[in-house]
């Protein structure tokens, strides 16, 4: 064969390649797109967003319709609208071949519930980030009310805590060290159920054991609040049993290296 008819087939040949590849990758992506394949992980059972209450969203944002083709989807946006979600820690979006898609997120865990003074209600998670509160969901956390004037931010409260200005106004950073060491410890997350914050600044703790109030007192740093619960715990170990829980109306640990006790009237 001569060497030009070579050359031409050749040619004809890649040609065809070319267009069979060129029509299949056509006809992939007018393929109808299908739901995605969606994995949440929660951390404890508190879930915030479910599989549907996703889709919902992502339908609302036009994000992914029915019928939808799969060279419509976008993955960049999927995922930043995702992620920009309050209720989302982490999230990856990622497509194989044909229609199938994947999305893989984790969810914030709340630690406490707070309503402050302006009627505002938000929760607070183990990262120190504020969320705003579902309409469709609920948190067994510790509740905070009383004299809180922090509003909602979507700031974490580490800004706060290295904002000096800040700092000394607000109480967000307390409320954050009280919360995450109760949900960290098996005994208080069982015996600790409310916090009152009243006006001269100290935290009122309701048990839920019990019918007397902790004065717990301020916050300030991680030391203050370990060495208060430490004591707590071990007059709850050591002293009630005794006692009985009916004989003290008040405990307070407000005091450094002291425990306070008032009987209760005819105790």
């Amino acid at each position: 064969m001569k060497k030009w008819m070579r050359i031409v087939l050749w040619i004809l040949f890649t040609a065809a390649v070319v267009t069979v590849f060129v029509f299949a990758i056509q006809a992939e992506n007018a393929r109808e797109l299908k739901a995605p394949k969606i994995s949440i992980h929660v951390e404890g059972e508190n879930a915030f967003l479910t599989e549907n209450e996703l889709l919902d969203r992502l339908k609302i944002r036009h994000l992914f319709t029915d019928k939808q083709a799969v060279n419509a989807l976008r993955i960049r946006y999927v995922e930043h609208a995702i992620e920009s979600m309050a209720e989302v820690k982490h999230v990856k979006v990622f497509k194989e071949i044909g229609s199938d898609w994947h999305i893989e997120l984790e969810l914030r865990k709340p630690i406490a519930r707070i309503f402050n003074t302006s009627g505002q209600s938000y929760y607070l998670d183990q990262d120190g980030f504020m969320m705003n509160r579902s309409r469709l969901h609920t948190a067994r956390v510790l509740v905070f009310s009383g004299s809180i004037s922090d509003r909602y931010s979507p700031q974490s409260i580490y800004h706060f805590i290295n904002n000096d200005s800040l700092k000394s106004s607000r109480k967000i950073d307390q409320i954050y060290r009280i919360s995450n060491y109760v949900c960290n410890d098996p005994l208080l997350h069982k015996m600790i159920g409310q916090a009152y914050l009243e006006k001269d600044g100290d935290f009122i703790l309701i048990p839920l054991i019990g019918d007397q109030q902790i004065t717990f007192g301020s916050a300030r740093s991680d030391r203050e609040v370990r060495d208060k619960f430490d004591r707590l715990l071990k007059f709850y170990k050591e002293a009630m049993p005794h006692e009985g829980w009916d004989k003290y109306s008040e405990i307070s640990v407000k005091y450094e290296g002291q425990i306070v006790c008032r009987k209760r009237k005819g105790a």
